[in-house]
């Protein structure tokens, strides 16, 4: 059974940064896809970003790319957000998923099989 953990959210200032940490435990853990998922009040569940296995490959959705970047540590199990630049917008719960139906980095949110509980990120403007 794979378990998620995040942390790091919080209460930033507009333009201010923040890194979020999931703690992922599991059996085969470092060959999973890692993602970031996010959801604001009232909005469905959005992609942000995602790392494949070998950390050799990203993909970021649009709405944050050049702000946001997704990084991973197989030895310690931990996959990292760095937010930097936040905007008003990127209020919402994050969190971080895995995936074991694919090695490479996706956006599409049914192929994540495990997710962690959330981290709140509140940015005021």
């Amino acid at each position: 059974q794979v378990q998620l953990v995040e942390s790091g959210g919080g209460l930033v200032q507009a333009g201010g940064s923040l890194r979020l940490s999931c703690a992922a435990s599991g059996r085969g853990i470092s060959v999973y896809t890692m993602g970031w998922f996010r959801q604001a009040p009232g909005k469905d569940r959005e992609f942000v970003a995602a790392i494949g296995w070998n950390s050799g490959s990203t993909y970021t959705s649009d709405s944050v790319k050049g702000r946001f970047a997704i990084s991973r540590d197989n030895a310690k199990n931990t996959v990292l957000l760095q937010m930097n630049s936040l905007k008003a917008e990127d209020t919402a719960v994050y969190y971080c998923a895995a995936s074991r139906v694919t090695t490479a980095p996706t956006p599409r949110l049914y192929e994540y099989n495990y997710w962690g509980q959330g981290t709140q990120v509140t940015v005021s403007s």
